[in-house]
């Protein structure tokens, strides 16, 4: 057992960090960050964290270069001021997407990123819906990669839809295996929209796969919502074939560019989506739901200062 266990959240979403705090029935470390003139990162932890058990909270989200910058001085800070294990808390990876080479003389910056952390002094990585599974092996430190979907699911069944009634719709080919899981826990049938991509940014929907879907009510997920092209795309597909009510749920709100307007006009009775990411008060509308993380964190936090399993959480 490591000492005693801390929370210490960078700026990029204090709120999460309290909230996990909260559950665990701790109080939050106590660190001092500002910005030079310059705009360096300034930060002083104002506490003795000699030999502690020290989660250090910081999703990577937009503005995702000066958060990941802050996330390594924070590490690096904790680790010149003695701490026992340092766990780096990612609710949110960034970078993630760039995880391999697509084409010729291109970066693998999501590995750039994994070593950038351990470099800094991480002894391990709490991480959550990683958009690539296999980003787990770029970094040279344990990982414990969570799944939101159970949270989201849950949520789904405390709307009480009839079970007949649910089609879940994966909007595109890379998502059928997390549609089948949410399939297994809410029932209903299975959809597929077969997504053409015309450039990196833009994709255009093609056919249905599956069904029938007319009169029914759809379930797309998907692992986060950035431009919300794509998954709007594929809720209008569902809407032409006649979908009585369609719903989105996903773990990531990215939500840049045109995504908020984008959503707010789609025919989506309700977006669902997780806290991993804090939203301002322009990226939210009237049906949007946001579901907290906190006790999934908090849980698997509990676990792994009690060197105990945290592959428990998804039986």
């Amino acid at each position: 057992m490591h000492g005693h266990l801390t929370i210490i959240s960078g700026r990029a979403h204090p709120k999460l960090a309290a909230e996990v705090a909260d559950y665990l029935g701790i109080g939050m470390g106590k660190v001092a960050i500002w910005n030079f003139p310059d705009g360096e990162i300034g930060l002083k932890i104002d506490q003795n964290i000699r030999g502690m058990d020290v989660y250090l909270f910081q999703p990577t989200s937009p503005p995702v270069n000066e958060n990941l910058m802050e996330l390594l001085v924070l590490i690096d800070a904790c680790k010149r001021a003695s701490a026992a294990r340092i766990t780096a808390v990612i609710p949110y990876f960034g970078y993630a997407r760039q995880d391999r080479k697509d084409s010729g003389r291109v970066p693998i910056t999501a590995k750039l990123v994994a070593n950038l952390i351990t470099k800094a002094g991480a002894d391990r990585v709490l991480a959550m819906d990683l958009h690539a599974a296999q980003i787990q092996g770029f970094f040279d430190v344990p990982v414990d990669h969570l799944y939101a979907a159970p949270i989201i699911d849950d949520y789904f069944r405390s709307l009480r839809l009839p079970q007949d009634q649910i089609v879940v719709v994966s909007p595109d080919e890379g998502s059928i295996k997390r549609s089948v899981q949410h399939q297994e826990h809410l029932g209903g049938s299975l959809c597929i929209v077969d997504k053409r991509r015309s450039s990196a940014t833009e994709t255009k929907q093609a056919n249905l796969i599956g069904g029938p879907i007319d009169g029914k009510i759809a379930l797309l997920f998907d692992d986060m919502i950035s431009t919300a092209g794509s998954i709007v795309g594929a809720v209008n597909i569902v809407h032409e074939h006649g979908a009585s009510k369609i719903f989105v749920g996903a773990t990531h709100a990215v939500f840049c560019g045109k995504a908020t307007a984008l959503l707010r006009e789609a025919p989506i009775h309700e977006v669902v989506v997780t806290n991993s990411i804090p939203l301002t008060e322009k990226q939210t509308f009237p049906n949007l739901k946001v579901v907290s993380v906190a006790p999934l964190l908090g849980e698997a936090i509990k676990r792994i200062h009690r060197n105990e399993s945290v592959s428990y959480l998804f039986d």
